[in-house]
């Protein structure tokens, strides 16, 4: 068995084996193949699709890759939160410690930044001091202790996913179903939580850009859940505009804390309440309607900001010190009409550009840029209105860039649903 001969079997469309996608992988990881080879293999995997089977096999390689997490010293229902990644989704932020707040403990293995769609530990190290990387005993004594943690993949967890996730945001090879599905359920099971909801985007902003692969990829992390015994929802949610206002990596903490606060953009808090109401459902067993009353209470009475306070302090983090870049530009309208669409891909590659994610494996990221939208899809717009403000350090952004994202029209559109479905098994 050789990685020549696996790749060319993928390439000519044929399944392959749990032995070779285990030789693969684990010589992948072990350095014998190199990232050319794998890019090669990757490739061939997003052009022909992999099997249902292909694909959990994947999914198990992955995790017998390292070590798992054993939450069986944790105290009460454990429960995780993923999203299939989108521009301005800093849900897991605020949704994490609103839960907790409701004495529901939540054990979270996130990740980095994917091609064009911001990462959840990217946001966080946007805070001075934010710790992500945690010793096992160190996760699960937060959890017993505040009822919520969130960390990075270690080297020990999931190894191979770690790399492949670094090597498929930088080759092109983000958009399989099957590389997308093993990757999220590979972390999710290795973090050993229970119950887990998951968010998938769908639209030109998210990796998904039609329904129907959503749909696809939701029943398969299911029937992946599944075959490991975890209870597993997948909520489909609309990613033609950016979640909320802020896209950036400290900004989206900003707009985190002011969600928390109760002041957020009625998108996400609509999202997170939708989420988080099945969270809690799940693990209290009560109506999903008594779990949202419970979550809006927590943000009303600040006891869900103060769980994130908590969690920042535990991890080390220093809340007041949140990096933002000084430099602003306005961007303004040309004439007026209504938001018709938002090009939510091209202003996730815009904030990638700026420093907001990586071109490259080893780019270091600028946690300060970004911009906050001011005009969303179906609000009017005057002349000479703000719409964006950018935060750069970066003096090549073509202004037109920015604004050939935003289509005005002269008749206000129909806007789409946020919540597009929720499926169980």
């Amino acid at each position: 068995m050789n990685i020549i001969d696996i790749i060319t079997k993928k390439k000519n469309n044929q399944e392959l084996s749990y032995e070779e996608i285990k030789y693969a992988i684990d010589n992948y990881v072990s350095g014998e193949i190199k990232d050319y080879q794998m890019s090669s293999l990757l490739m061939a995997i997003v052009i022909n699709k992999m099997t249902d089977e292909e694909t959990i096999n994947l999914t198990k390689v992955m995790i017998e890759s390292g070590e798992t997490i054993d939450l069986s010293m944790i105290n009460g229902v454990i429960v995780d939160k993923h999203s299939t990644g989108g521009v301005g989704d800093k849900t897991t932020l605020i949704l994490a410690p609103l839960v907790a707040s409701c004495g529901v403990k939540v054990a979270k293995m996130s990740g980095r930044g994917l091609g064009h769609t911001g990462g959840t530990i990217d946001k966080l190290e946007s805070i001075k001091g934010f710790k992500t990387t945690l010793t096992n005993e160190e996760f699960i004594n937060q959890i017993n202790d505040i009822g919520l943690a969130i960390i990075s993949q270690t080297k020990n967890i999931v190894p191979a996913d770690k790399m492949l996730y670094a090597l498929r945001d930088v080759t092109g090879t983000t958009e399989s179903i099957s590389l997308i599905a093993s990757s999220i359920m590979s972390k999710k099971i290795a973090a050993g939580a229970s119950i887990i909801v998951i968010d998938v985007k769908v639209g030109n902003g998210a990796l998904m850009k039609t329904e129907e692969d959503a749909r696809v990829l939701a029943k398969l992390m299911i029937k992946i859940g599944s075959h490991y015994d975890r209870k597993v929802v997948c909520v489909l949610s609309n990613m033609e505009e950016p979640l909320g206002f802020c896209v950036g990596n400290g900004l989206e903490v900003l707009e985190t804390i002011e969600s928390l606060k109760g002041n957020g953009p009625r998108d996400l808090n609509n999202l997170v309440l939708t989420l988080g109401s099945i969270m809690i459902s799940l693990a209290k067993n009560i109506s999903e309607e008594e779990a949202k009353k419970e979550l809006i209470e927590k943000i009303k009475n600040n006891e869900a900001l103060e769980k994130f306070k908590q969690f920042v302090l535990y991890q080390k983090g220093d809340i007041n010190e949140i990096e933002i870049a000084k430099e602003k530009i306005s961007i303004k309208s040309s004439h007026d009409g209504y938001i018709k669409s938002i090009d939510t891909f091209k202003l996730g590659e815009i904030a990638r550009k700026l420093g907001a994610g990586r071109l490259t494996k080893n780019d270091v990221i600028n946690y300060g840029v970004g911009f906050i939208i001011h005009k969303k899809v179906g609000e009017i717009l005057f002349e000479n209105e703000e719409l964006l403000k950018l935060y750069t350090c970066n003096h090549d952004i073509i202004i037109s860039e920015i604004t050939d994202c935003f289509e005005i029209s002269e008749k206000c559109p129909e806007k789409q649903n946020l919540i597009i479905d929720i499926i169980r098994l």
